[in-house]
């Protein structure tokens, strides 16, 4: 199956809370940490170049200013 199509992602203003920060940081350990455990894998495969998963897993971290700071966000130590 072919998949194509476009995706609006604008960017937006603003700042994440600190609270909300340090519960996607905790979220986020915790998802990198079952993908690595359940695949058995040494290092986190990120699908980075997959736009919708990036998106998707910023989503669940609970970052929902579309893309404005998910990068930031899903990738922050």
């Amino acid at each position: 199956m072919k998949r194509s199509g476009i995706a609006d992602l604008p960017l937006h203003g603003g700042r994440v809370p600190g609270w909300l920060a340090e519960r996607m940081t905790k979220l986020g350990t915790a998802i990198a940490e079952a993908i690595i455990r359940t695949m058995a894998l040494p290092r986190f495969p990120f699908a980075s170049q997959r736009s919708f998963w990036f998106q998707a897993l910023g989503a669940v971290m609970g970052m929902d200013w579309h893309s404005s700071g998910i990068t930031t966000s899903v990738m922050a130590p």
